[in-house]
């Protein structure tokens, strides 16, 4: 069985260091492995930067800037306090049974509500306006 101490290199895995422009004897003489003219010969190209195109408009600079702003923090969709009179008396109001009623779809992160009549009473754990938490109260519910 093979050892570790037994174990040498290959002798063809050893390769000698290419060395280039070092004149016609060295071996990779006149053009030192650089090949005829052109951009890749010339001094400084093995430093081009990685988003280099060759020297034509880059992509980045020949599409359009797009202007304005958008944010990242998503607008609440708008609910009227009458829409949630298909609730019965002293149902919680939240997401979930916004969603389970049909009134909001999953797509929506964020609801407030806002102005309408409410006839029942009902607990809603939703941002609500000034005036909607007033007609919750006087229906008898509450904003949490």
């Amino acid at each position: 069985m093979l050892k570790l101490h037994q174990l040498h290199k290959h002798p063809k895995s050893i390769h000698r260091r290419k060395v280039v422009g070092r004149g016609l004897g060295s071996g990779k003489g006149t053009y030192a492995t650089r090949g005829n003219k052109g951009q890749t010969k010339r001094t400084g190209h093995s430093k081009m930067p990685a988003i280099f195109e060759g020297g034509r408009q880059p992509l980045v600079r020949q599409l359009p800037k797009s202007r304005g702003f958008k944010s990242l923090n998503a607008k609440p969709a708008v609910l009227s306090l009458s829409k949630l009179n298909v609730f019965r008396d002293n149902d919680i109001v939240d997401m979930k049974a916004l969603m389970e009623k049909g009134l909001i779809d999953e797509s929506v992160k964020k609801v407030k509500i806002l102005r309408g009549e409410i006839k029942k009473s009902l607990t809603v754990k939703l941002p609500v306006s000034a005036s909607v938490k007033e007609a919750v109260q006087k229906a008898g519910g509450t904003v949490k």
